[in-house]
């Protein structure tokens, strides 16, 4: 590897490794792992030097390939930069993503920033967007917001594309990665303004209220306008977990996908932790095969073998599942503030399972209560996934009073009809 980085497409000039070298840094990153569902996707995401300790740099870029890229950006690149390990709150750690420009010229002071947090893909890393793309929902919604004249960046999240566990929701990692994918875009020589809207979808949405909460402490040097979050996953600290809406544990459920991701994320924290002490026997080699596999592949195959949770569950997992269960929601499954200093956004399908949409209302009753100012839209005959589309257009125009900082309409209490 050359001692000093490209000077990349986009005419950046990135960090050196004399520079790097001088900063605080540990030695050694994460080693692949079958565990983590790693494998080599291209020589991009292999980071073999010593990680800066300083969060938010923009280390590396390339252009996407045409199978990923968005029909509304002018110029698209896949990024490499550092965050914040989400487990122990300190550690450096290498994390991918991908960057947007809009077509045409930046208006003055440059294009205002979206800071996309993607919905679960999976935990393996060739389920990266930044090396997948983006099913054809979330890339229609990204096209809208290109077209309004947004910059877009998205974090793979840390896990996904480079070496090491994701950790699925754990709202420290989701929230540094988001809030770190920011700075690395405005590093970049695109002209993109310190003006930006935080947005995200399911964990993306668990990624994007969480950037909000940690943005005053972690990250202050960002001028966070609002924040968008649809499908947004929450458990109060009264909750052991996030509220799902119980089906027919006898019909085959696709959904058993979630359960197998959770014993994932449950499995890594503890690697001791056997598939045994969760699923029974009908669904052990269906749970080993699926590590490397993406969301739709998971959900794919859970149909094909016709698993309910009945058949796939045990009827009473082991004790040391449950408290790894405990524990990890403990430390990971909780925003550290619900008083935000900007404007939220929430938009909730009114048919949400996962989660149970009255989960998300009362994320926005709590948000209001601790002071925050909320605008809640509840969008009736639609669910958890549809809730991306329907409001856009209640979004868009969020966000543009935002960023103009126009008086916003606070809506803190939506009953179900």
């Amino acid at each position: 590897m050359h001692n000093i980085f490209k000077r990349f497409a986009f005419g950046i000039i990135t960090l050196s490794i004399q520079q790097a070298h001088a900063l605080p840094a540990v030695t050694e990153y994460p080693a692949a792992s079958a565990l983590y569902g790693d494998r080599t996707l291209s020589a991009f995401y292999q980071w073999n030097e010593k990680v800066p300790f300083q969060a938010g740099l923009l280390l590396r870029s390339e252009p996407l390939e045409e199978r990923i890229r968005l029909a509304q950006a002018d110029q698209q690149y896949r990024i490499l930069f550092t965050s914040t390990d989400g487990m122990d709150g300190h550690s450096p750690r290498i994390v991918s993503g991908s960057l947007f420009i809009p077509k045409g010229n930046p208006p003055a002071g440059g294009w205002p920033l979206m800071v996309w947090g993607h919905g679960s893909v999976g935990m393996a890393d060739q389920c990266a967007p930044s090396w997948a793309g983006r099913v054809y929902r979330n890339a229609d919604y990204l096209n809208q917001w290109l077209k309004k004249g947004f910059a877009i960046v998205e974090a793979d999240y840390q896990g996904l594309g480079v070496a090491g566990p994701h950790w699925l929701i754990n709202i420290p990692q989701l929230s540094y990665n988001v809030l770190d994918s920011a700075r690395a875009a405005l590093k970049s020589n695109h002209q993109i303004a310190n003006k930006i809207i935080i947005a995200g979808q399911s964990q993306g949405g668990a990624a994007a209220f969480g950037a909000a909460s940690y943005a005053a402490s972690y990250a202050p040097d960002l001028n966070i306008k609002g924040t968008i979050a649809t499908g947004v996953i929450y458990q109060s600290r009264q909750n052991q977990a996030p509220t799902l809406v119980q089906a027919n544990p006898n019909i085959p459920n696709p959904a058993l996908a979630y359960q197998i991701l959770k014993f994932y994320v449950l499995q890594q924290y503890d690697p001791t932790l056997k598939v045994s002490e969760v699923f029974k026997t009908k669904a052990i080699p269906l749970v080993e095969h699926e590590r490397s596999q993406c969301i739709p592949q998971i959900f794919s195959d859970v149909a094909f073998e016709k698993l309910s949770f009945a058949d796939a569950l045990l009827d009473k997992p082991s004790e040391k599942y449950l408290n790894l269960q405990r524990q990890f929601n403990q430390k990971y499954g909780h925003y550290p503030t619900l008083k935000i200093a900007h404007p939220v956004f929430i938009g909730t399908g009114a048919e949400d399972k996962t989660p149970d949409a009255r989960s998300q209302m009362a994320l926005v009753k709590d948000a209001c209560q601790q002071g925050t100012r909320v605008q809640a839209h509840l969008y009736h005959g639609h669910g958890h996934s549809e809730a991306v589309p329907r409001s856009f257009p209640d979004a868009i125009l969020f966000a543009q009073q935002a960023l103009n900082d126009e008086p916003i309409p606070h809506v803190c209490s939506i009953n179900f009809k």
